[in-house]
């Protein structure tokens, strides 16, 4: 998780909402990705959507079974079903997202085998997410 919050940090320095995301297999490190949203003008540029594809990449295949998704805060609804396609064995998040989060929307997105884990690290990953709301609203 640590990691990841080091991903959001670089979100937070580019004026992006700062999460972050890594993939990791056996320990290592195979995908990372931080918020890309404004810088690429595209929707689906999130933390989880890039560090998957990064991931995917690397393995040379679709599915990470044996993989850990590391995230900063609670994926939304597109990026736990990316999750969910790519059969990502471990989801563990920081920071809850109660207005988009799925679990507030589909509870039950993710891959049947997916094992989920929230509140990691929380505390710090919700203070950079109320410091770049707090700043943006000035």
């Amino acid at each position: 998780m640590r990691q990841a919050l080091g991903e959001a940090r670089r979100a937070l320095a580019t004026g992006e909402i700062p999460i972050g995301a890594v993939v990791v297999l056996d320990g290592e490190i195979i995908g990372r990705g931080y918020n890309q949203t404004e810088r690429l003008r595209d929707v689906t540029a999130h933390a989880e959507m890039l560090a998957i594809t990064a991931a995917a990449n690397r393995l040379g295949n679709k599915y990470l079974t044996h993989c850990t998704l590391y995230v900063t805060v609670e994926p939304c609804v597109m990026c736990a079903g990316a999750s969910a396609w790519a059969q990502v064995g471990r989801v563990v998040f920081g920071a809850d997202e109660l207005r988009t989060g799925y679990r507030r929307h589909s509870p039950g997105l993710l891959h049947p085998r997916t094992k989920a884990l929230g509140g990691v690290c929380a505390a710090e990953c919700a203070e950079l997410m109320q410091a770049f709301f707090g700043q943006k609203r000035g």
